[in-house]
């Protein structure tokens, strides 16, 4: 029994070697590039309720800014297809389809220092009452753009050793 707990503690230690020696750092670690955008980011308000919902993600997952160093604004694009049609010609079922161009610019010099798009979908049913079906839709909103912002903060963090994110 004991020589396979000191098994595990050696595996454990190698495998911790193994990505210390391929330059893994956590994220947000002290002196990591990422760690610089925590509280320090100032997003442009919202104006409808998408852009409310994605804000509200954005400030969860970046905190909100005590001394902002950088502006990030958005412009969000949802289109709504329809997925399933009855034989009656009903739809049933709907994609949200959505789409975010993001750009984080430097604030004292207002100088861009990333920008792209993110992309994804959700979807929701059609097929009950109206008022279920409005709320379903509503919801499916809320989750297409936590989803986006979470890709938006997830770029943020992968290229701020690039434009120097501290």
């Amino acid at each position: 029994m004991w020589l396979s707990d000191r098994r595990a503690v050696l595996g454990g230690l190698l495998g911790a070697l193994a990505l210390a020696a391929c330059g893994f750092t956590p994220a947000y670690g002290p002196g990591s590039p990422a760690a610089g955008l925590l509280d320090r980011v100032l997003i442009d308000a919202p104006e409808d309720r998408s852009a409310f919902d994605l804000v509200e993600r954005l400030e969860e997952r970046l905190g909100r800014p005590s001394g902002a160093a950088y502006r990030l604004s958005y412009r969000i694009d949802v289109q709504s297809e329809s997925r399933t049609i009855t034989p009656t010609n009903a739809t049933t079922r709907y994609n949200l389809n959505g789409k975010v161009h993001y750009t984080l610019r430097d604030l004292p010099s207002d100088r861009v220092l990333t920008e792209g798009d993110v992309t994804t979908f959700t979807s929701y049913s059609a097929s009950g009452t109206p008022v279920a079906t409005n709320a379903s839709e509503i919801d499916a909103r809320l989750r297409l753009m936590r989803l986006l912002a979470d890709q938006i903060v997830t770029r943020l963090i992968a290229t701020s050793g690039d434009w120097g994110g501290r």
